[in-house]
Formats: C-alpha cells, structure tokens, sequence
C-alpha cells in the first residue's frame, strides 16, 4: 500500500526524534489515528483532555530539552488545548501541536465542528501555525514546525484537514512554488562582543554586594553560576522555574524569591548594590533592588527579554552557560567576604525559622510540615511537579533540592492543573526515576482525578513505579481565598472557595493505585516512608489546616491593612487565621542563635 499523508507526518516527526505523542482520539484525526497502528517507531499516549495532552508535551519538553508532541482532533479538540500550549509558549519551551481539521470542501461552509484554526492559533503559535492542504506540503510544514520550536524556544502548529490526511503521500515537485525541506538543527553558539562581556565584568568587578537571580535559563549552568558565584562573593536567589539550578544545601543559597520567596532573597535585594540577573525573566520588580540602588548586569538568549525587570547598565544577548564561561576569566575574586557572610548567617537563621513554622501545631496538620517531613526522604533524581496554589509556597520554601533532581511547574502562566500532568510526562520520559507531584485539592478535583485514570492505565509499563501526588485537601481553594485577604481587604466568601471533601485515597484505592490518607502530623514520617517505598503509584492525601498563612518574606503596610480589614468585615474563619498568623510572626521575629 502507498504511504499516506498521515503516515509521512509519523515517518517525518520520528526523523526528528520525537518518540511520543501525547492526545486525544477523533474523527477529525482519524486518519492520522490508523497510521499509529502499524507505526513502530512513535508510543501514542492517550489521555484523559486535550488540555492534558498540551501539559504533559510541555513538561516533556521542560525535563528532557526535546520538543513534545500533542495530537488534538479539530474543533473542540483543538480548543482543548489552548491552555497547555500557553503554558509552553510563555515558559519559552518547544512544542508542536499537531490539529485535525474538516474536510477542504467543507470548509467556510459553516459546517459542524469547523472552526477557524489558523486564527484560533494566531496568538499561542505566533512564530508558526500552517494548514496543510496538498500531500506533498506535509513534508516542509513539519520540518518547519519542529525547526521553528526548537529554534525559538517555542510552539508552532500544524492543522490537517480529515481528507489530506488519507491522501496519498507525494514528494514536492521540482517545479516553480514548491518546497524542499529536510531535517536536522543545530543550535548555535550565541555570545556577546568581547567589549560588552569587559563592560559587564567592570561594573561586577566594581561591586562590594553582588546579589545574584537565576532562573530555567541556566539549568545546564550549575558550574559555571557556582564558579560565579564564588568569584563575586554574591548570594544566589532561584526564580521558580531555576529551583533546581543550584543545590538548597548551598551555604550561599537564598532560595525562591518573590511572593512566594524567602527572607535572605528579600534581604539580599534590599541590600545589594549589584544585581546580576542570568537566565530569568522574573517579572515582580518590588521584589528587585529599588531603581538606582544597584548596578545591573543580565544575561539571557532572548534578547526581547533583557532590560524590562530592573534597569540594566550592561544588557548581555547570549546562552547562559557559554556567556558565563566567558566572564569568568575578566572576573576578580573579592578579597572582602562580609557580604557573602552576612548573607550565609541570614541563610542559616532562615532555616531554623522555616523549621520552626513547619512544626507550629494546626488543625489537624500544619501544610508546611508536609513538605518538611518530606524534604529529607526525597530520593536521589526525584522529579518534582508543583501545581499553582497555596503548595506551591511550601514546595518553594520547605523543600530543599539536591544535585541531580529535577522540578518545574507553571512559571509565567501560573495555571492551576498542570501538577499532575507535568508528574505523568516527566515519568514517561524517565520512567526509571522517581517522580512527585504536589497539588492542591483544587487542582485535583479540576483535572488531576481525571488524570489518575491515564495512571492507572499505563503505570506498569514504567521500570520504577515510584509515582507519588501528594494532595493538599484543604477543602478550600486556598491561594485565591489568601489573596483576597491580604490583596483586596476581603473576607473569604464561602460560596466561591468552600470545595467539596473528595475521598483522594480512596478514589486512588478504586483505580488499583495505592491510597494514603494521613490526618495526624505524627503520622507524616511513616506514610512518607510508606508511600516512597510503594510496588505501585501512591495517592498521599494529606489533611491540611486552611488557615495557615503563606506569608510572604516581607508584609507591606498595605498587606497588613488589607489583612486586618478582611478579619473586621467578618471572616469565617477569623479565629483560625489569627492564630496561625500570630504564630508565623512569633518564629519569623524570634531571635535565632547562629
């Protein structure tokens, strides 16, 4: 039999070396669908929505450098997949969406399920979305696709009408109006001139308080930050998608930074004179030195993102790692240790207060503590995906990363319901490692439940069945109903953030997984143990106090009124918050022996 257009979009995507295609099944794929079932080289991943699809392509790309693959049916398949192709496009990862579409003749004839795909994703897929409508396109529209996300760091899109997929394929006539493509990429090695890379090691050689910010841009940079580092005599705060950059056990690592950072980062921006900002895009500017304290150098391989956090004196366009190798040697060592000293001894008193927090009593178990219990047993090359909502203080605060793990969640987009997906990509693209997810029972009851199904459906096939999502049950969707607090002055309002009590252990229970429902904080080590050591995926569903506050590093007057306001407007839960806020103040005032 001929090859179809179907069978060449495979053929084609795994001579690129994509290995897995995440999606859902329909008639607007249906021939790209029967091209799966004899293809040998390509593992179809069948999820629960399209949205999942986008998340777990995304989180392929995050953790492997690769670019992931998602497959939606046309319609309400392809809208499906907006908010996890979104995810990607702002956290700058490579993923092609490939989108069924109607038939040609059918086509702005107001036909059911036909929707205008090109401008559908106009926005999401701006550096690249074709529509193929002759066989012999499909070759050059994926050579495209996958060439354009890896080069811009992006996502691109490929819509196929039901009919050209059945076709028979056809190379590109030589002719006038075609197109000859092939396959392969090779990164370039981006650096900046010699003069601007002595430009900005003058103004850091200059410094007496170098504080330095990384984020995802140099995860494949530990070396060369640490050497950095050492050299400048800084602190290193980590955005939240760089929190796997540098070890926690580093003495001069501040942590996250932000709403959801620590107080070291707070006080090392406050302090510094010198900002050097590497591989981020970290966009909350109060969290920054105040303009005109410091002197700034930034280093990023998109040079649209330079210059727009902090004012920069030397704006440096270039790969992280290689633009850092090549400062190294115009850097001077700093004779004067008192900063980095200073900063190591707030590091150190920091954690004892965030111990300190964690083990503070609540009703039934303080969150924090979860996260606390768990940061020791973390196995070697664990894969840790956090969900967005009120965990994701904790994971960025209490858990403390080691060399070698992995982590990610979503950074730009922030949206909830990636935690999950992220765990199942993750785990299929190193099925030999241990892989956590940490959500909240928002998130879960939005998709995560959902998502346990496509567990349960593959897990065996994976070598380590170390697959663990802890669930914060709250019974509350905590983050929005702090926000309103703290930001706006208002009370929680029962009827938009009461959440219903789902059975998380026991539904897992019902899919063949292994459930485990803890109450008690004294309960927390054992069911760590208990769970990380599991035949099977393990559903840890974790009985949490919603009345502890996710306070931030530093509380504005603003923040404070606002608090204070929303707990005389008549809160609910006014007493609960009170005392759990009373006691997070009490450990971050008291004074800590060194």
């Amino acid at each position: 039999m001929s090859a179809t257009v179907a069978d060449y979009l495979l053929y084609r995507l795994s001579q690129w070396g994509v290995r897995r295609i995440y999606g859902y099944p329909g008639d607007g794929i249906n021939g790209i669908l029967g091209a799966l079932e004899g293809n040998t080289e390509l593992q179809f991943v069948q999820v629960r929505h399209e949205e999942m699809a986008a998340f777990m392509a995304c989180a392929h790309a995050k953790f492997t450098g690769e670019v992931g693959v998602c497959l939606a049916t046309s319609g309400p398949g392809a809208v499906h997949l907006l908010n996890g192709l979104y995810d990607a496009k702002l956290d700058h990862q490579p993923v092609v969406a490939i989108v069924g579409q109607q038939a040609r003749a059918a086509l702005g004839g107001h036909y059911q399920q036909e929707v205008d795909l090109m401008t559908l994703f106009k926005d999401v897929a701006s550096e690249y979305v074709t529509m193929v409508t002759k066989p012999s396109a499909i070759r050059h529209a994926v050579d495209r696709a996958v060439r354009i996300a890896r080069s811009e760091r992006t996502v691109t899109c490929v819509i196929i009408p039901n009919d050209v997929q059945e076709l028979e394929y056809q190379k590109p006539e030589r002719a006038h109006g075609t197109i000859h493509s092939s396959v392969g990429y090779s990164a370039p090695r981006i650096l900046p001139k010699d003069e601007d890379l002595r430009r900005a090691a003058d103004v850091l050689n200059a410094g007496k308080k170098v504080a330095m910010l990384v984020g995802a841009g140099v995860l494949n940079a530990a070396d060369e930050v640490m050497e950095v580092a050492e050299l400048l005599g800084a602190g290193v705060a980590k955005a939240l998608l760089g929190k796997a950059v540098l070890p926690d056990d580093l003495p001069y690592v501040t942590g996250s930074i932000g709403l959801l950072g620590t107080k070291p980062s707070w006080d090392m921006m406050m302090d510094c004179d010198t900002l050097l900002m590497v591989g981020t895009s970290f966009p909350y500017s109060e969290f920054l030195p105040k303009e005109g304290q410091a002197r700034g150098v930034q280093i990023d391989l998109d040079g649209r993102m330079l210059a727009i956090r902090y004012p920069m004196e030397v704006a440096l366009q270039g790969d992280s790692k290689e633009t850092l190798r090549a400062l190294i040697p115009l850097l001077q060592r700093k004779q004067d240790r008192g900063w980095r000293e200073q900063i190591e001894k707030g590091i150190r008193q920091w954690w004892k207060t965030t111990e300190a927090q964690a083990m503070n009593s609540a009703n039934p178990i303080n969150p924090q503590r979860v996260f606390w219990e768990l940061s020791p047993k973390l196995p070697e090359g664990a894969i840790l995906a956090a969900d967005s909502g009120s965990g994701t203080n904790w994971f960025a605060r209490d858990l403390k990363i080691r060399k070698g793990m992995m982590a990610s969640l979503s950074g730009n987009l922030a949206t909830m319901g990636c935690g999950v997906p992220y765990a199942i990509g993750a785990k299929f693209a190193f099925p030999h490692r241990p892989v956590i997810a940490m959500v909240g029972d928002g998130a879960m009851q939005m998709n995560g439940n959902g998502e346990l199904v496509t567990v349960a459906k593959y897990w065996k096939e994976w070598k380590d069945p170390r697959f663990i999502i802890l669930v914060l049950n709250n019974r509350d969707l905590n983050q929005v109903t702090w926000e309103q607090r703290v930001l706006a002055g208002d009370p929680k309002l029962p009827v938009t953030q009461d959440l219903p009590d789902f059975p998380y252990a026991k539904y897992a229970e019902s899919l063949g997984l292994k459930g485990i429902r803890v109450d008690k904080p004294e309960q927390l080590a054992r069911a760590w143990d208990e769970a990380l050591s599991a035949d099977r995926p393990v559903v840890f569903e974790a009985y949490v106090d919603p009345d502890v506050p996710p306070l931030p590093p530093h509380i504005t007057f603003e923040q404070a009124k606002h608090f204070a306001q929303s707990v005389l407007k008549g809160d609910p839960d006014a007493g609960g918050i009170l005392r759990q806020s009373i006691k997070g103040m009490v450990d971050k005032l008291a004074p800590k022996k060194d």
